[in-house]
């Protein structure tokens, strides 16, 4: 008796599962959710565009310890407000700052960044992934550098 309920159990399971892997006509996909066009795909749709005036910033070397701050200035150039919903570093030693209020297009704004090179000796590449209502939806800027040891 346990046998065929174990076998019984197990074979639901596998239907379930099965069946949420399958499109199902109707239904809408996540990929619509994070297209920010349309659901019809229509071309011309207004979107913000985020554009910087330096993506990736190289600071050089630093000792171990030091802060590097810099901050991303970008313009929104396309036709729809910005919205940024998100900003996180690639670690906990990269702390982004970002502008949570909409910014219009032909605005500018900033992205602060601050790196902590404390126990980070050696070459550094950190980044910032920025999620916000663009096409795509994630946009990245990046530190680079050389963390020296404290002698």
């Amino acid at each position: 008796m346990f046998k065929k309920i174990l076998i019984a159990s197990v074979t639901a399971g596998f239907l379930i599962f099965q069946s949420c892997d399958q499109p199902q006509q109707g239904n809408t996909t996540t990929d619509l959710v994070r297209n920010s066009r349309t659901a019809s795909g229509e071309e011309g749709v207004a979107l913000p565009v985020m554009k910087f005036e330096v993506d990736t910033f190289k600071f050089g070397e630093v000792l171990d310890g030091e802060r590097v701050s810099y901050s991303y200035k970008f313009t929104n150039v396309g036709t729809a407000d910005l919205i940024i919903n998100e900003a996180k570093g690639s670690c906990g030693c990269t702390v982004p700052e970002y502008p949570k209020k909409p910014i219009k297009p032909g605005e500018s704004n900033a992205i602060n960044v601050v790196f902590d090179s404390k126990g980070r000796t050696g070459e550094q590449y950190k980044s910032v992934a920025i999620i916000a209502n663009t096409e795509p939806t994630t946009s990245y800027i990046h530190l680079k550098g050389f963390v020296k040891e404290k002698k």
